[in-house]
């Protein structure tokens, strides 16, 4: 990718990153140059062929992979996953899925509810302390 003088730049790793895919599954242009902050809003709103086929297809790094099934990294990690996984590979583990990612998206349902009623609780204090008025 070019560089603009005037235009901040970001390290391919990073940009590889904000566009939620595997940097090592990148074409070499995009791997070992700069990209500025107007070349990935152009990759974010006009995704070329290659980065379509990425994000559809994968590989996909592993907080994509832990999105898609819906556990976290650490939740991952304590599965065994250690590499990227595809979009095909994802699937197959959804569709007949392991005892561990059973487990995992228990858990990680448990703290998203905790989470919510956390929320709720701290709102609801809020509201008492400011007087009910909601305004």
């Amino acid at each position: 990718m070019s560089q603009s003088k005037n235009s901040q730049t970001m390290k391919a790793e990073t940009a590889a990153k904000k566009l939620g895919i595997l940097l090592e599954a990148a074409p070499e242009e995009f791997r070992e140059g700069l990209v500025t902050r107007d070349e990935l809003a152009a990759l974010t709103t006009d995704p070329p062929e290659w980065l379509q086929v990425l994000r559809r297809e994968g590989p996909h790094p592993r907080t994509v992979v832990a999105a898609k099934l819906g556990i976290s990294n650490s939740g991952l990690a304590r599965g065994g996953v250690t590499e990227p996984l595809t979009t095909a590979e994802i699937k197959a583990l959804l569709e007949a899925p392991p005892a561990w990612l059973v487990t995992e998206r228990a858990t990680q349902a448990e703290v998203r509810a905790e989470k919510i009623r956390v929320a709720d609780r701290d709102k609801e204090r809020a509201e008492r302390r400011s007087g009910g008025s909601g305004v």
